[in-house]
């Protein structure tokens, strides 16, 4: 485009260099509702999400009642209207997964995330039976990382990769923490998160056998037969 608008020289060189810092995805923001913005713009543009979760289900995965629940527990600074917001959007985000295109996603849970009854035992039980539904679909990949794997991996926190249909367009990590997370795209850090991503995965169950598990606590869930008083045995 320069060279046909006859753009030459030093001047052509700024241009340049500021559409290459346009391009870059990698930034720290000490707020959480910019990157909240930020991850779900970027999301939306991604061809394939690489994700492990420790805590939560993922909000393109999750149900309305347990996101609302999940949102309250996490945020009791929230008034009503902003966790309705925040419930809203991550609704929206889930047509992702069923649009003409749509995104490729590859989920690893820690057990923990399918054990903790959020919300409750109904609400609970529904986010179960919804994580089944989804995992139905052809684009879609749910594994469990079970209890008895021990150390692992992925001990360090959870984390998406970001994949895009450009190959110009570099990978991005988001990996989340306390205000909000944190962008990387450089080389050696997509490199070190691919390489656990795929240690976590392949230390996980099967895809068939996490939805054999996923089905087994819906109808008998962990938290109806260990007590709330009760210590871990």
């Amino acid at each position: 485009m320069l060279r046909i608008y006859g753009v030459a020289g030093a001047e052509s060189d700024e241009l340049v260099q500021i559409a290459r810092e346009a391009r870059q995805k990698g930034w720290w923001h000490p707020y959480s509702t910019v990157l909240v913005g930020a991850y779900v713009g970027l999301e939306a543009a991604a061809s394939s999400i690489r994700a492990y979760e420790q805590q939560v289900v993922p909000g393109l995965l999750e149900t309305e009642e347990y996101a609302s629940a999940m949102i309250r527990a996490a945020r009791p600074d929230f008034t009503p209207e902003q966790v309705a917001q925040r419930v809203r959007v991550r609704l929206g985000r889930q047509s992702l997964l069923t649009q003409n295109d749509p995104v490729d996603l590859w989920v690893v849970l820690d057990e923990t995330v399918v054990s903790r009854p959020v919300g409750g035992d109904t609400v609970m039980r529904g986010q179960l039976k919804r994580l089944l539904e989804v995992a139905e679909l052809p684009n879609v990949t749910v594994q469990i990382l079970p209890f008895e794997v021990g150390a692992h991996a992925g001990m360090d926190g959870t984390f998406s990769i970001l994949s895009f249909p450009e190959p110009s367009d570099p990978d991005v990590v988001y990996a989340e923490n306390a205000t909000g997370g944190l962008f990387l795209e450089k080389s050696d850090e997509l490199q070190k998160y691919s390489f656990i991503f795929d240690h976590i995965r392949a230390a996980a169950m099967r895809p068939e056998e996490s939805i054999a598990r996923i089905a087994k606590l819906a109808e008998e869930p962990l938290w109806k037969w260990r007590p709330r008083s009760s210590p871990w045995t």
